[in-house]
């Protein structure tokens, strides 16, 4: 699989994930950044689709860019051999099949870290698990909206869930997080979908997360309220902090009311109660 890198010099690390947030918007699958450059990759076919678009942003930030066409290679051992364990608040630890375990910590989830989103390397991640960790869902039934690699639901259902559904649009996300599921022991307790918020008809839930972006959380608020029970949690991020705003006035207006928001590198999560 052929990927285009599109390389764009930043003036700080603020700028840096305003694009990441703008450019998830698209089919991006990865970022990084090194010396005031970021990197986002994505695959060369599904370029031209949104390259005008993309073109655009950056151009609105007045930032330097380029593209490069990648050589060909296997994409997964490069991700593999950047893959470092992630610590969340000395509680959970994320690790990859390849690093060895801690028994000091109370959660441990193995990810193998393919290129699907949610290892708990981005604030937004990290956010959603400590939330988790904060909100006690035992014996609730949930929902991991937008779930990438499944480690979300994977640590609902390990802090006391009764079984969540994980939905993602991705077909990769799909296949990484049914290993990542099978890897945790946590089959017949966490069910992957393909697919979009279209699946939530007809669906009940005592929670949901959704770590998606501004956009979709906005357009799709409404099929998650409608799914959720009263009295029950809708945790969300993949937002930035200037987002709030947006999202509290939409969720108010569906019937939701704001309980608490936190906040990692610009980025945040806030959770509601129906």
């Amino acid at each position: 699989m052929k990927y285009t890198e599109l390389s764009i010099n930043t003036p700080d690390s603020e700028t840096s994930e305003i694009f990441i947030a703008l450019l998830s918007d698209y089919p991006f699958e990865s970022f990084s950044e090194e010396d005031g450059i970021l990197k986002a990759y994505i695959k060369t076919c599904d370029l031209p689709s949104c390259k005008d678009e993309v073109i655009g942003i950056v151009k609105t930030h007045g930032c330097e860019y380029r593209f490069s066409e990648m050589e060909d290679k296997n994409w997964n051992e490069v991700w593999e051999s950047n893959f470092e364990p992630i610590e969340v608040e000395g509680r959970c630890l994320i690790r990859a099949p390849f690093h060895p375990g801690n028994d000091s910590f109370k959660y441990q989830i193995e990810i193998m870290p393919k290129m699907s989103f949610g290892t708990g390397h981005h604030a937004t991640t990290y956010l959603m698990l400590s939330e988790i960790m904060d909100n006690d869902f035992k014996g609730l039934n949930g929902l991991d909206m937008g779930s990438g690699t499944g480690v979300l639901a994977i640590l609902a259902v390990k802090t006391g869930a009764l079984h969540m559904d994980a939905i993602d649009i991705d077909e990769w996300a799909y296949e990484n997080s049914s290993e990542n599921i099978s890897a945790n022991g946590v089959e017949g307790q966490v069910t992957p979908y393909i697919g979009d918020a279209s699946l939530l008809k007809d669906k009940t839930y005592d929670f949901i997360l959704a770590n998606i972006n501004r956009n979709i959380l906005l357009a799709d608020m409404d099929s998650y309220v409608k799914s959720l029970t009263e009295g029950g949690t809708l945790i969300v991020s993949g937002i930035l902090e200037a987002d709030i705003p947006a999202i509290t006035e939409k969720a108010e207006s569906l019937g939701l009311q704001k309980q608490f928001q936190k906040l990692r590198n610009g980025w945040a999560a806030v959770r509601f109660v129906k």
